[in-house]
């Protein structure tokens, strides 16, 4: 793969006059998206006309949760008579923006729509129709790479969610390269994001066997299948009478959650900082998270007088919870409304519950606490209460928790490592894109000599890029308990992709 080092820049430059893009190729054209084509609104319409067979129908949300500069497919489709009626026509090479959404990075997401045959939007969505001859997948690049959302950040209105106008849009400014150079772009940047993306995947893969390795000893410790001090079954077990439980270590308690914690009334403090419940981190900083993340979240700057106050060693119950379970808090501050906050009704020990709440077992006994799942869906406290606890005697609590903190260490370990590398690739591919889309960088020659058929274009993107069957190399890692599996058969990707970022810009 070509490097960006081994990249130069273009010959000549000119000042843009925008200050998100500065200097361009001088034989490239900058231009208004209003200059570019016509901005229209999309139609409305509602979740209910949904089908499995019609007319594709793109909705707002599939533009930050299903698509990624291009539109190929989408996940729902209308009959063809409110296709036509109640839903708005696109065409291939249309570019979609989403007219809301709740992260700087999802204000007005767009992809390009590439489905050859009919297709639709809902409402929310803007069109840009282009009015001059352009390459369509060069379009899903410009219109989302770094430039063009800075762009699009600073016209967003609004607070909790932030929402774009194409009276707004058509000032966004690109740049805008012949037919044959924007080919020669796409070239490349198809055969450099196709690599990245491989490699970005066989690390979530090696996360997902991790994780399974670390859900597996935790299930073990805090339902009592082991005895942490002898790594052996305890010598009796009686029935819990609860289903997610099973049997439980005779001297264990069982109890009801209300019982163990109650819910935090308090709200925010005048010098409370504003918290992030995350699945990853727990409940840490608003600024950690940033930082851990490598970009910006939408921070709420009225009303936080409504928001919760939290304190070290509360746990939360996040929108989210009903997917990764409870956060429990690692600092004190503030955390939105909408959220639950728990504080111990008991003398216990916070590490095993910790470790409790996010098990396996225990998530999905929430999930049955409703009628369905969905993403999104907020959990209460009432929810929390179905849900009956174990309870060993407090000082086997602290053994369970450090037993369990030893155990896993070196997991989490590699875990965060696989993360950060997944945020740096992200990180360089999005700096990638943006240098050749705005001209900094000149792909022409490295397109010339890609080869004609790369072998990845014929792959599925979503294909394993290593064996996990059962008794591969890679799952036997996670069964056997050996080395954390950050060098399986994956270690090739893995280097090509530590070299991708030194080498890199």
């Amino acid at each position: 793969m070509v490097m960006a080092a081994e990249l130069k820049p273009y010959p000549a430059y000119s000042d843009s006059g925008v200050e998100w893009l500065g200097a361009v190729p001088t034989h490239w054209e900058v231009r208004h998206l209003g200059r570019f084509g016509k901005l229209f609104k999309g139609g409305g319409g509602t979740k209910e006309d949904a089908r499995e067979s019609g007319v594709p129908c793109v909705r707002y949300g599939d533009l930050y949760t299903q698509h990624q500069f291009f539109i190929t497919a989408t996940p729902a489709c209308v009959t063809p008579e409110l296709a036509n009626t109640v839903y708005t026509s696109i065409r291939y090479g249309d570019v979609l923006f989403a007219g809301s959404g709740e992260t700087i990075d999802e204000i007005g997401k767009s992809a390009v729509n590439l489905i050859s045959g009919p297709a639709c939007c809902g409402g929310d969505v803007i069109i840009l129709r282009p009015g001059i001859d352009a390459d369509a997948r060069f379009l899903g690049y410009a219109m989302d790479c770094a430039a063009t959302a800075r762009q699009k950040a600073c016209i967003g209105r609004g607070f909790t969610v932030v929402h774009i106008y194409s009276s707004d849009l058509k000032y966004v400014t690109v740049v805008i390269p012949s037919l044959q150079e924007q080919a020669a772009i796409v070239r490349f940047l198809d055969h450099a994001d196709r690599r990245i993306r491989r490699y970005i995947r066989a690390k979530e893969r090696l996360i997902a066997l991790l994780e399974e390795q670390k859900q597996g000893m935790i299930h073990e410790a805090v339902t009592g299948r082991l005895d942490v001090s002898t790594e052996r079954p305890y010598p009796a077990y009686r029935d819990s009478c609860v289903e997610w439980l099973g049997a439980v270590p005779a001297h264990w308690d069982v109890r009801r959650s209300k019982r163990v914690f109650r819910p935090r009334t308090e709200l925010a403090r005048p010098d409370d900082i504003q918290l992030s419940a995350t699945q990853a981190y727990g409940v840490i900083a608003q600024a950690d998270y940033e930082e851990k993340i490598g970009r910006k979240v939408t921070k709420i700057l009225r009303h936080l007088d409504q928001r919760r106050h939290v304190d070290v060693d509360d746990f939360v119950i996040s929108m989210r919870s009903f997917q990764g379970g409870l956060e429990r808090a690692w600092k004190s501050g503030c955390i939105r409304s909408s959220y639950i906050v728990l504080q111990a009704a008991t003398e216990l020990s916070v590490g095993y519950f910790g470790h409790l709440f996010k098990s396996a077992g225990y998530i999905a006994a929430l999930q049955s606490t409703a009628n369905f799942i969905r993403d999104g869906q907020d959990l209460n406290f009432e929810n929390f209460c179905r849900i009956d606890v174990t309870f060993p005697p407090i000082e086997e609590q602290r053994q369970i928790a450090q037993a369990v903190d030893r155990g896993t260490e070196h997991i989490a370990l590699s875990i965060e490592r696989l993360r950060r590398q997944i945020s740096s690739l992200r990180e360089y591919r999005v700096r990638l894109i943006a240098d050749v889309i705005t001209g900094q960088l000149d792909v022409r020659e490295a397109a010339a000599r890609l080869p004609d058929q790369d072998p990845l274009a014929a792959q599925n993107d979503g294909a394993d890029d290593f064996d996990s069957r059962p008794g591969s190399r890679a799952s036997g890692y996670a069964e056997e308990g050996g080395p954390a599996p950050d060098v399986v058969d994956a270690e090739r990707s893995e280097a090509a992709a530590e070299e991708l970022m030194a080498q890199g810009r």
